[in-house]
């Protein structure tokens, strides 16, 4: 069986360092998982990622320490199941309102008759084609389900998701949740950033992880620093972006002044 060091280190409370991919390759998935991060968020929600490019880019990350985790586009169970069965281990499920929502995506995960997850291991890469032993015993130990608040309805009803058994960790949304409280594009906010502590405390209680994405190292310290637990301090098409506006920029006058970074 393989063993889930990511939900291992959460357990653990060891601060874990991530990045996003959005590029949809498998071969810039292995060039990244090389270069240390703790886990990589393959981005199935806003980039165009579908079943076949997650398993290219699971399969690629396997050989590195970096730990895969998957965002789905939605809280879907037959979406989910299909991520499980190509090998994720770790789900970053979206736009989780309440606990009934909570509860459901970790049904998802789950083998009956603790949850609804299809059986088809020998059809699976998880399981190795049934040559792991006894996986259907032991897969529900390993997953990880990460649920993610980023509406004032979901902060409202954060007491109730934390209560739900099987979440492993609360990734809190800065962009949606900045726009959904009127500062949309302003996740620096100081409204939205007492959220965002408040959320941070209450998840730390709760004996939960918590988690974030920021493009700003300063705001991505102040997280760690305030008990978050798996913080993403940037993206893929982030990064190969302004560093190739600021390569040209170099070369050509009058080019327009790089964006300065915001959430992503």
């Amino acid at each position: 069986m393989l063993t889930n060091q990511f939900k291992q280190a959460l357990q653990e409370k060891r601060p874990q360092i991530g990045l996003w991919l959005g590029l949809c390759s498998s071969y810039s998935a292995e060039l990244l998982a090389g270069s240390g991060f703790d886990w990589l968020l393959i981005d199935g929600e806003h980039a165009p990622n579908n079943v076949q490019t997650v398993l290219g880019q699971l399969q690629a990350i396997a050989p590195y320490p970096s730990h895969p985790v998957v965002r789905p586009a939605w809280n879907d169970a037959v979406l989910i199941k299909q991520l499980l069965d190509v090998g994720a281990q770790t789900l970053l499920i979206p736009m989780i309102q309440n606990a009934e929502q909570a509860q459901a995506a970790v049904r998802a995960t789950r083998y009956p008759p603790q949850g609804i997850r299809g059986v088809g291991s020998a059809l699976a890469r998880a399981s190795r084609w049934n040559r792991v032993p006894n996986y259907l015993q032991q897969a529900d130990s390993q997953m990880c389900v990460l649920v993610q608040i980023e509406t004032r309805e979901a902060v409202s009803h954060l007491d109730a998701i934390l209560q739900v058994e099987g979440v492993d960790g609360v990734f809190i949304g800065p962009a949606d949740l900045s726009a959904d409280m009127g500062f949309a594009g302003n996740p620096q906010h100081p409204e939205v950033q007492r959220t965002i502590d408040d959320a941070i405390a209450r998840i730390s209680a709760a004996g939960k992880a918590p988690g974030i994405l920021t493009a700003q190292l300063e705001l991505a310290q102040h997280y760690l620093e305030s008990g978050a637990l798996f913080v993403a301090v940037g993206v893929d098409t982030t990064l190969l972006a302004r560093a190739a506006e600021s390569l040209a920029g170099q070369f050509k006058r009058g080019k327009p002044a790089m964006q300065p970074p915001g959430v992503y």
